[in-house]
């Protein structure tokens, strides 16, 4: 598969600059790309790798400047026109409509004639997958889960017991949607004086992965106590997350690797948790908010602000804490040496 330079140009809305009759092969990273390959550069940190490099075109922006020769498809949005180039070259799997002879599926099951449902994959009873979707192998739907059209399923995904995926959705391996969220009542006696106990509460409600949503390695949705746990539409999640019982993720935010939501807490649209960011239960995150990496968020946030730290504060004083703990050793020499010497230690001025 090959496009002229000014096919692309013309898929992206993009202008070449330079030879637009270039054939391209393949796209590729600024640093291995040759000449009949595409490659991007839209950070500026990347500045020499570009100068160096040897693709025979380069999507840019308008404004960056570019060496003498070089040919470039200039665009509004580098790395979103780069990626759409990339998914011609890389188009998404298709199914092959069939189930695997080794596959299991409940005759009360029902599977769309054109999904394909691999080898030791388990659709439980009364579940149901939807057209053109893809269930890989070791993938379990439990009984009465639904997975809507257009789904790609990858190995040893778990949809338990009547959860639901909607359409266009991405579950990478070992995904796992509605298991028991993480709910014990303290019983100080037991049952006919046995002792104290941990007893369990049980997760009788769902849980509910709106359209177009991709979801990473590993991560692991909780089922509700009662009701749904929701993952609002468009929204995508890194490897590694932990979302609690009856969390609801707002449409279009953005959790990266290792973010743990406790339970009840709810994220408003297009919120992003950078990594390691952890939330205490019960709380309302709201709409556009960002919270830096590691952060401890234990109060709401309000829409549209940054917040960082442990304990989470707002970025600017965040910030000026961080700047004060570096001068803390400084500032206690200071006041040791002011009640050696008998005076009066000055508190330090405001910034």
């Amino acid at each position: 598969m090959n496009f002229l330079l000014s096919e692309l140009a013309a898929r992206v809305g993009g202008e070449v600059q330079g030879d637009g009759g270039l054939r391209i092969e393949r796209v590729a990273p600024l640093e291995e790309a040759g000449p009949a390959e595409l490659s991007f550069f839209a950070n500026p940190r990347y500045r020499a790798a570009f100068e160096a490099s040897r693709a025979g075109a380069v999507v840019v922006e308008p404004g960056v400047a570019v060496p003498a020769g070089r040919t470039v498809l200039r665009v509004r949005n580098a790395y979103l026109a780069f990626a759409r180039v990339s998914t011609l070259f890389h188009p998404p799997r298709e199914p092959v409509p069939e189930i695997a002879p080794q596959a299991a599926v409940h005759p009360s099951a029902h599977v769309h004639p054109s999904a394909q449902v691999m080898p030791f994959a388990c659709v439980g009873p009364g579940a149901e997958v939807g057209a053109r979707t893809i269930l890989f192998s070791g993938v379990v739907l439990g009984a009465e889960a639904r997975v809507g059209d257009d789904c790609v399923l990858y190995a040893n995904v778990n949809v338990r017991e009547r959860c639901v995926v909607g359409h266009r959705c991405v579950l990478q391996p070992g995904v796992v949607i509605g298991a028991d969220g993480f709910g014990f009542a303290f019983d100080p006696e037991g049952e006919e004086g046995s002792g104290p106990r941990h007893f369990k509460v049980p997760q009788a409600g769902n849980v509910v992965v709106e359209d177009d949503v991709e979801i990473g390695a590993n991560s692991c949705v909780d089922r509700a106590t009662l009701g749904s746990t929701v993952v609002g539409r468009g929204t995508k999640i890194d490897n590694l997350v932990q979302l609690g019982h009856n969390v609801r993720v707002g449409p279009l935010s953005i959790l990266c690797a290792q973010v743990g939501v406790s339970g009840s807490t709810r994220l408003g649209q297009g919120v992003v948790l950078a990594g390691q960011v952890g939330l205490a239960g019960h709380l309302h995150v709201g709409d556009r908010a960002t919270l830096l990496a590691q952060s401890g968020v234990m109060n709401d946030i309000p829409a549209g602000e940054t917040w960082g730290g442990y304990p989470a504060r707002p970025q600017r004083r965040w910030m000026r804490d961080e700047a004060m703990l570096r001068r803390l050793e400084e500032l206690s020499k200071r006041v040791r040496a002011l009640e050696k010497a008998g005076g009066t230690a000055r508190e330090p001025e405001k910034e």
